[in-house]
């Protein structure tokens, strides 16, 4: 598989995780990266940060998943060598027994990743959201 699919599949599966409600497994896809909020200042990385992270905001319901589903698409790659970073564009649907589905947030994703002997891995994630919707039933604060 080329290095391009490879990293595009790295994106996908970060959203796959996520709308199944596997924290574990996102942390563990995002382990190895620094964390960035919107403002440019890292949240945290390792494991159990990220971990932290996505639990302290992100609503799970009793099926185990947060009831959403994130599509991510006009993603935009530059590969130089064992590095590369991306630039993509997100979307994430909710619907809930009181929420009709409807978009709730989107944004885009800045990512950076570098590749060694297992393979490529995200280096960094920083979330830019830019347009909210209702997002009380998908986070468990306020957001800002």
């Amino acid at each position: 598989m080329s290095p391009e699919q490879q990293i595009k599949n790295l994106i996908y599966r970060y959203a796959e995780l996520l709308d199944d409600g596997d924290i574990a497994a996102v942390a563990q896809l995002l382990g190895r990266a620094r964390f960035i909020g919107p403002d440019g200042a890292e949240q945290g990385s390792g494991e159990r940060a990220i971990a932290a992270i996505y639990s302290a905001f992100l609503r799970v319901y009793a099926d185990g998943t947060p009831l959403c589903q994130h599509v991510t698409g006009n993603v935009i790659l530059d590969i130089g060598g064992d590095t590369a970073t991306a630039r993509s564009y997100f979307t994430v649907l909710q619907a809930t027994a009181d929420l009709p589905l409807q978009p709730i947030l989107a944004g885009r994703y800045h990512d950076s990743f570098a590749c060694d002997a297992e393979g490529w891995y995200f280096s960094s994630r920083q979330m830019l959201p830019r347009l909210a919707g209702d997002l009380s039933a998908h986070l468990l604060q306020d957001y800002e």
